[in-house]
């Protein structure tokens, strides 16, 4: 089980996406399998809105998102 960052919303690892930071950047990790400091979002578009407006990717991947990624 994992949570959603945003909404909080717990579910299934394979129902929510993977975001993870890595030495080249952040990025989507479609397989759930990259190494990396990662962090869940459920698929809908106001919690991706609310995570970036909140700040809990930044902190939940403790780093710095830009807009660009």
């Amino acid at each position: 089980q994992r949570s959603c960052v945003a909404c909080r919303r717990t579910d299934s690892k394979r129902e929510l996406i993977r975001i993870v930071r890595t030495p080249q950047g952040v990025q989507i990790d479609p397989t759930g399998k990259l190494a990396g400091r990662g962090a869940y979002l459920c698929d809908a578009r106001e919690c991706w809105q609310k995570a970036l407006k909140i700040s809990a990717l930044n902190r939940a991947l403790k780093t710095t998102i830009s807009i660009e990624e």
